[in-house]
């Protein structure tokens, strides 16, 4: 058998089989996972991905900077799945552990964050890397419009974006999500509430009332912020505007 044809174990054989990985198979399969030449080579290539992305963001960044006179991003940061996270999705959707799979499958293995300060600046930088003739938009999820549930707020979007390796050009799925500095803190703390262990359902559910009024709480202050922001900017204009009638 090929090494790009295993990266292990395949697919579930029964629907009511568990959808999580116990954790002796998935230290094996990290291992596996983490030997393969292919599995390196496709890391490498998501990486690679993820380059590309971000200088686009940083070029628009600095762009907006000299025209605009502020940086509408504060901060970008990215990642490519850990080993263990691929393999439990592939598990899930029930695809073989293959290179293949995971490429013609998975759309988030590359992942990069922008953080904005305001949401106006999500949905121009969003616009702006759509706008790119060599940049493919694939999905947008617009969880600022419409939240999730449980309160979670981003705009995210899938897209494909060409990397020139020595073979030739690969196109490459890179999931970026936009989200402003306070959607941002709520997600971290939810993300790291959510893996405690050892709570009981009760509790469980009363934390997550609490986490959802607090989603709120600062969506509301996301729009203040917004609208204290357009109310200075048309200040400014109003003495620019002023100070160029004084001059004629």
């Amino acid at each position: 058998m090929k090494e790009q044809d295993i990266l292990l174990p395949s697919l579930r054989e029964k629907e009511n089989e568990v959808t999580v990985l116990d954790e002796d198979i998935m230290e094996k399969l990290k291992i596996v996972m983490m030997q393969s030449q292919h599995f390196q080579e496709m890391m490498m290539m998501y990486k690679c991905a993820i380059r590309e992305v971000r200088t686009k963001a940083e070029v628009l960044n600095d762009e907006m900077s000299v025209r605009y006179h502020r940086n509408p991003i504060s901060s970008i940061s990215s990642r490519v799945k850990k080993p263990e996270s691929i393999a439990q999705k592939l598990y899930k959707k029930g695809l073989p552990f293959t290179v293949e799979a995971i490429m013609s499958n998975l759309s988030d293995v590359a992942g990069v964050r922008i953080i904005c300060e305001f949401i106006d600046d999500i949905y121009t930088i969003a616009a702006m890397l759509a706008m790119q003739d060599d940049l493919k938009l694939i999905k947008i999820k617009d969880y600022i419009k419409y939240p999730k549930p449980n309160g979670y707020r981003s705009y995210h979007m899938i897209v494909e974006i060409p990397v020139f390796f020595s073979k030739g050009k690969t196109p490459m799925r890179v999931e970026i999500q936009i989200r402003t500095m306070a959607m941002d803190f709520w997600a971290s703390l939810d993300h790291e509430l959510k893996y405690k262990k050892n709570i009981d359902q009760e509790d469980e559910e009363l934390i997550a009332a609490e986490l959802l009024a607090c989603a709120e709480r600062i969506a509301e202050t996301d729009t203040v912020m917004q609208q204290i922001r357009m109310k200075l900017d048309s200040v400014a204009e109003s003495r620019q505007k002023e100070d160029i009638v004084i001059e004629e």
